[in-house]
């Protein structure tokens, strides 16, 4: 980003609340794990956004108008037109500085994680946005701060978008295949250890998003803690591709977050994720024997 950091705090939204040329997005999605197993609850923020959001936000359904409404898989990254057109009458685009948030939305658990926002974050970057940050700690850091909350909807005027689409942060399905041979690219499977050891891609290495914030403060750890959680996979090796990937393609987008923030720039996410490779037959799975 040129005048905002990857990640800003709510000191520093606050300070810069007012500025004309600020955007805030709210990209709140809920999601639940059914205690039965099986895939999980979705539900769009936009009514728990309506009853209280940070001053001058807007809200990005991710859910509903941000991902390919044609496609097999959720969450799909959508047609680059759609994509633009959504963010532009939001009032996003050029010379507009924008950070985004959610709420750390996964129900019933404590992981800290603003994961859904760091998806909207990772698409605009996708698209060739780049003035782009995500707020640490999303809403519950700013609520737990006493700080204000809105319930008017805030509108901005239309804003024009040139930033071209860098396919090299996209990986797709060919792309993990043959990464699974090459040792100059390392594959990082971003679910829980319990997750990963049930099934995952073979030579991809486990770094679970849930690790790098702090479960009650929300606040992110200092970069060494972070940086420990990647040294062991190779993937903050500058000489190196990284490929992140989890069940959707969203946790995936916090740890290539959390890579560029260690200085890692070569990082895609397989957007398809564990979705995808696990529909088709021909793909090949680790299994753990004992589940």
């Amino acid at each position: 980003m040129n005048d905002v950091p990857l990640i800003v705090t709510t000191d520093w939204l606050a300070e810069h609340l007012d500025d004309p040329d600020l955007r805030i997005v709210d990209a709140t999605v809920f999601m639940k794990f059914p205690e039965a197993g099986g895939p999980p609850d979705v539900e769009s923020g936009k009514e728990s956004f309506a009853h209280g959001h940070i001053p001058g936000a807007v809200y990005a359904d991710l859910l509903g108008e941000l991902t390919d409404s044609e496609s097999d898989l959720p969450f799909t990254v959508p047609p680059r037109d759609a994509f633009i057109d959504k963010m532009t009458e939001l009032g996003i685009g050029d010379g507009i500085r924008t950070v985004v948030y959610d709420q750390n939305a996964l129900v019933g658990e404590s992981v800290a994680a603003s994961y859904w926002a760091s998806r909207l974050a990772w698409q605009l970057r996708y698209e060739g946005f780049d003035q782009i940050a995500i707020l640490e700690g999303g809403l519950q850091k700013w609520q737990a701060e006493g700080r204000d909350l809105s319930t008017d909807q805030a509108s901005y005027p239309k804003a024009n978008f040139s930033g071209q689409r860098r396919s090299e942060m996209l990986a797709t399905k060919e792309d993990v295949r043959q990464a699974i041979d090459d040792e100059q690219t390392i594959l990082i499977d971003s679910l829980s250890p319990e997750e990963y050891e049930g099934s995952h891609i073979p030579s991809s290495q486990n770094v679970f998003f849930g690790v790098h914030a702090d479960e009650q403060s929300k606040a992110l750890y200092d970069d060494e803690k972070l940086r420990a959680a990647f040294e062991q996979t190779g993937a903050l090796d500058p000489g190196k591709k990284v490929i992140t990937y989890c069940g959707g393609g969203i946790a995936a987008t916090w740890n290539a977050l959390m890579l560029n923030k260690l200085g890692q720039p070569n990082v895609a996410v397989y957007d398809g994720s564990m979705n995808e490779w696990t529909s088709d037959p021909s793909c090949p799975v680790v299994k753990s024997e004992t589940r």
